[in-house]
């Protein structure tokens, strides 16, 4: 990997990525930890294997057409806010691999005109600097994709043949921006922060907005407004984001997908064995495809200018048969 492994453009070091606050009382951050049979109980408690017809649509079979109508009656000043973090093809801490983007035609002028300038993109998206959705076959646990399906019969060298990005389709509803930083007065949670169920309900009372079915929750943790003023880390090794005893409070909302700025999981992760134990909780047991890598800032100057967290969301993901995600672009419109 090339570019500046100490984080900030200038050689200089990134703020050390700890929740130094909750390290100084003498509590891990992104604690409490949970045991592997503690977890496998709340995977068990969250699933809902067998619900749908549709079952690689998962949650996203919550959102009917009158979802659609009152997500609609959120918009009122038309305000539209895309969430895509910038194409990045610079190498670093947080990009270990970087997209593509070059010229396949330059607009050599040949008869007849007009000329035409053509590019080639590409990237391997599943990281931590291109914003995705993950699909129902990107997350097995147990070897096991959601509804109980052998992974390694569902998922080859061609591609998913179940829980594919393509059997999703477009959402469109309702979206929920937990602002987390702003009920706290902070600028950014520190990496290494878990967001536990307290937080959300403090939220919602804070934000005035309340999480039900069919909602897409939106989390902030003011990961890329800290990036950009301390410099990139590697969010791997921390980062904020949910923490499993926050997963039953959102089964329990029923919502139709999750996104963050981050990945939504919580590093160091707190669940012995599993680097990524909301992933699992959401997509396998869940159904609920996530949003990973969002560029939540714009939308929470917006929210706060217009005094409210709930909006219209659109997520159309590329239609790749046997995709296990896609590189997205998802719009909110206040």
């Amino acid at each position: 990997m090339s570019g500046n492994p100490t984080g900030n453009p200038d050689g200089t070091p990134a703020a050390a990525p700890t929740g130094a606050s909750a390290a100084r009382a003498g509590r891990p951050a992104n604690g409490p930890a949970v045991t592997r049979q503690e977890f496998d109980a709340l995977f068990a408690s969250v699933r809902t294997w067998g619900r749908w017809t549709a079952a690689d649509r998962g949650s996203w079979n919550r959102v009917t057409a009158e979802h659609v109508r009152r997500a609609t009656a959120t918009v009122r000043d038309g305000t539209v806010v895309p969430m895509a973090r910038p194409w990045d093809t610079r190498p670093g801490p947080d990009n270990a691999r970087p997209a593509l983007h070059h010229m396949t035609d330059l607009g050599d002028v040949q008869a007849p005109e007009p000329s035409v300038h053509k590019d080639f993109l590409a990237a391997d998206y599943h990281g931590k600097s291109v914003t995705h959705l993950d699909a129902l076959s990107h997350v097995a646990y147990r070897g096991q994709l959601f509804g109980g399906r052998a992974a390694r019969e569902h998922v080859g060298a061609a591609g998913a043949r179940f829980g594919a990005v393509s059997a999703l389709g477009a959402l469109v509803t309702r979206g929920v921006l937990v602002d987390l930083p702003s009920v706290l007065g902070v600028d950014w949670l520190e990496p290494g922060r878990a967001v536990h169920a307290r937080d959300v309900v403090a939220a919602e009372e804070a934000l005035g907005v309340a999480i039900g079915e069919g909602d897409a929750v939106l989390l902030r943790s003011g990961a890329l407004r800290r990036r950009r003023e301390l410099g990139p880390w590697n969010p791997d090794a921390a980062s904020a984001g949910w923490h499993v005893d926050a997963v039953p409070l959102l089964a329990e909302r029923a919502v139709a997908l999750l996104g963050a700025d981050g990945d939504s999981d919580v590093r160091p992760s707190p669940v012995e064995g599993l680097h990524s134990p909301v992933h699992a909780l959401a997509v396998t047991a869940m159904g609920v495809p996530l949003l990973d890598n969002l560029d939540l800032e714009p939308l929470s100057a917006a929210c706060a200018a217009a005094g409210r967290y709930a909006f219209l969301l659109v997520v159309a993901p590329l239609n790749v048969p046997g995709g296990t995600g896609s590189p997205v672009n998802p719009v909110a419109v206040l």
